[in-house]
C-alpha cells in the first residue's frame, strides 16, 4: 500500500493477460442497413461485434482509443445464480479481475471530455467503485446515480426487498467534461411578464429580504445607488432599519449598464420614493439539474415487457437495462453525433437508445443472445418497427444501420509437429492487417504500392508477405522506398544482409511477434469451465493464478 493511498487488494490482481490484438472480420449477411436514407443524420457505420469484450476492445483500441465519449456498461452483478442467457457467479477475486481489465482498456477508449457509466448492485458495486477509483483516479468520480428497477416488490419472506440499481458515473477528466442540465419548461411559470421584445421575464428587488439581511449582516452591501432623478437610494426596510441589497457594487453597475436595473416608483407616507430592481429574462432553453434519485424512469418489469412485445418467440432477457435510463446517460454527457460504447451487449439496449438519438455506437457481446435478441432488436429499430422504448419520445422513423463483426482466430497456431506456426485459416490480406495490429501500424494497403500495407507515420510504412526475400529483392524495394522513407519488412525468411539498407527494418514472421502476447486463450476457456464457469461470461481471459484461486 503506497503511502497516503488506499487500494484493494485481491487475489490474482497483479496478474493480467497479455493481450492478441486480434483483427475483426465483417459477416456482410449479418450486417443491416435501411433500404433508404431516411433523415440526413442517419448513420450507418456502426459496428456489433460478435466475440470476448475484451479481445474486442483490444481489437479496436488502435482506431477509438481516445474517441469515445460515452461508455455504458451493464455488466454481470456477480449475484451468485444463473440466468437464462449467462452464469452470474462468480469467484469474487475473479469478478474483480474481469472488471478491472476491461474498465483499464475502456478508459483508454474515452475522449477527454468522455463518461463512463456502469450498473451494478449492492453485491459489487462498492468494490467496483474502489477499483475503478485507482484506475480513474478518485477526482474523476462524478456521481452515483440510483435508478428504482422494480416498482411492485413482491418477497414476503424477506424483511428488506431491495428496489434499486446503482448507476456509478466516472469522467476521463473531470475538469474538462460538460454534462448537461435537465430541461424543465415549468421554470417558465416563474417569470409572468412579457417584454416587448416577447421575452418573458420577472423583477426582483435590488433589497435583500429575508434572513441576513440587515446592514450589519453585510456592510459592504450597504451603499447608495443613484435613481433616475438623480436621488440617491439607500436600502431601508418598511420598519426603518437600514437593510443591504443583493447585489454589490459591481454588480449593480454591470446591470445598469445592460439595462437590466429598474426603476418603479412607490407611494409612501413622505411620497412617492425609488425602488430598484433587477429584471431577470427567463432562459431560452430552461433547464434545472438532474437529481441523483431516478425514480421516474421505467423498470424492469417494463422494460421485459416492451422486448417482448418487440421480440415475439424469443426467450424472455431477464435484467434488461430501460431505455429511457440509458437515453438519460446519454442526454447528460453527449449530442448527437458523439459515439458510444458498450462492450456488455445484453440484450442491446445501448446500440438501440443510442440509433434513436442519433449517436455513432459500438456494441460488443459473446453470448448467443448477441444473435437471437440484439440482431432483431436493432433490424426493427433500422426498419421503424419498434414503438416502445425512447421512440415516441425522440420521434424516431427508422433508418440507418450496422456493420456485424466477428473476431478473427489467433494469428499463431501449433502444427501437428508442435511448432509455432501462422494460421492457415489467414489470407494475406487477414496476416497483413494482425501483423500491422501487433506492429502498432494503421493498416492502410495501397493500390498502387504493393510494399504498402499500412503506415505509422506519412514516411514509415510496413510491408507483409509470407515470401522468402532474397538480397536483390530487398536491393530493389530499398530503392524505390528512397531516401525519405523508411519500411519495416516482414517476411517469411530472407537472404543476404539486410543492415545494408539503412531504410529497411527486416523481420521474420512468425518468429518476430511471438514474443508479443499470449496466443490462442481457447486453454484459459477451458480451465474456467472446469470450474463450472461458462466461458462466454468470463471470456476465457484468466490467468492460472486467477483460475487456482477459483479452485
Amino acid at each position: 500500500m503506497s503511502k497516503g493511498r488506499l487500494e484493494l487488494t485481491w487475489v490474482g490482481k497483479e496478474v493480467r493477460p497479455k493481450l492478441e490484438p486480434r483483427i475483426l472480420l465483417e459477416d456482410p449477411e449479418k450486417s443491416y442497413h435501411a433500404d433508404r436514407r431516411v433523415s440526413e443524420n442517419d448513420v450507418f457505420d456502426n459496428r456489433l461485434i460478435f466475440g470476448d469484450n475484451l479481445l474486442a476492445l483490444k481489437a479496436l483500441e488502435q482506431e477509438f482509443a481516445g474517441k469515445v465519449k460515452c461508455i455504458f456498461i451493464d455488466p454481470p452483478y456477480n449475484l451468485g445464480k444463473a440466468f437464462t442467457h449467462y452464469d452470474d457467479n462468480l469467484e469474487h477475486s475473479i469478478w474483480l479481475s474481469l472488471l478491472r481489465d476491461r474498465v483499464e482498456v475502456l478508459y483508454r477508449f474515452l475522449a477527454e471530455d468522455g463518461v463512463l457509466w456502469a450498473t451494478l448492485d449492492d453485491t459489487e458495486a462498492h468494490y467496483f467503485k474502489v477499483m475503478a477509483d485507482e484506475v480513474f483516479g478518485r477526482k474523476n468520480f462524478l456521481f452515483t446515480f440510483i435508478w428504482r428497477n422494480v416498482d411492485s416488490p413482491n418477497d414476503n419472506k424477506v424483511p428488506v426487498a431491495s428496489n434499486h440499481n446503482f448507476v456509478l458515473a466516472y469522467a476521463k477528466n473531470s475538469k474538462a467534461v460538460n454534462l448537461a442540465q435537465l430541461g424543465d419548461d415549468s421554470i417558465l411559470d416563474a417569470y409572468p411578464n412579457i417584454a416587448e421584445d416577447g421575452r418573458a421575464y420577472r423583477d426582483r428587488l435590488l433589497k435583500k429580504n429575508g434572513k441576513n439581511s440587515l446592514r450589519t449582516d453585510r456592510p459592504t452591501m450597504y451603499f447608495e445607488v443613484e435613481a433616475p432623478d438623480g436621488s440617491t437610494v439607500f436600502p431601508l426596510h418598511d420598519d426603518g432599519r437600514e437593510a443591504r441589497w443583493a447585489c454589490s457594487p459591481k454588480a449593480v453597475e454591470k446591470h445598469r449598464k445592460a439595462g437590466t436595473l429598474v426603476w418603479k416608483q412607490r407611494e409612501k407616507e413622505a411620497g412617492r420614493t425609488w425602488v430598484p430592481y433587477t429584471r431577470e429574462y427567463a432562459p431560452t432553453y430552461p433547464k434545472k439539474p438532474y437529481p441523483t434519485i431516478w425514480a421516474d424512469l421505467d423498470t424492469t418489469r417494463q422494460t421485459k415487457s416492451h422486448l417482448k412485445a418487440l421480440l415475439k418467440g424469443v426467450p424472455e432477457f431477464d435484467t434488461p437495462k430501460p431505455e429511457d435510463l440509458v437515453a438519460r446517460t446519454l442526454d447528460i454527457c453527449t449530442a448527437r453525433g458523439d459515439l458510444v460504447l458498450d462492450s456488455f451487449g445484453g440484450s442491446g439496449t445501448t446500440g438501440a437508445v443510442a440509433h434513436k438519438m442519433g449517436r455513432r455506437w459500438i456494441m460488443v457481446e459473446l453470448g448467443e443472445h448477441c444473435h437471437t435478441h440484439i440482431i432483431p432488436r436493432l433490424r426493427k429499430v433500422i426498419d421503424g418497427e419498434d414503438s416502445g422504448g425512447i421512440t415516441k419520445a425522440v420521434d424516431w422513423k427508422g433508418g440507418g444501420g450496422f456493420r456485424y463483426y466477428r473476431l478473427a482466430p489467433s494469428l499463431i497456431a501449433t502444427d501437428k509437429y508442435g511448432n509455432e506456426v501462422i494460421n492457415p485459416e489467414f489470407n494475406r490480406e487477414m496476416l497483413a492487417e494482425a501483423v500491422c495490429k501487433l506492429e502498432g501500424f494503421s493498416y492502410a494497403p495501397s493500390e498502387e504500392v504493393y510494399w504498402q500495407h499500412g503506415r505509422s507515420t506519412d514516411t514509415d510504412f510496413v510491408y507483409v508477405t509470407t515470401q522468402t526475400l532474397t538480397h536483390e529483392q530487398l536491393a530493389a524495394i530499398s530503392e524505390e522506398v528512397g531516401d525519405e522513407r523508411t519500411l519495416l519488412i516482414c517476411c517469411a525468411a530472407f537472404r543476404g544482409n539486410p543492415d545494408a539498407f539503412p531504410n529497411l527494418t527486416v523481420k521474420k514472421i512468425p518468429k518476430a511477434v511471438l514474443h508479443k502476447c499470449q496466443w490462442d486463450w481457447n486453454e484459459y476457456e477451458e480451465r474456467v469451465k472446469k470450474l463450472g464457469y461458462k466461458a462466454d461470461q468470463l471470456g476465457g481471459l484468466f490467468a492460472d493464478a486467477e483460475a487456482e484461486e477459483a479452485e
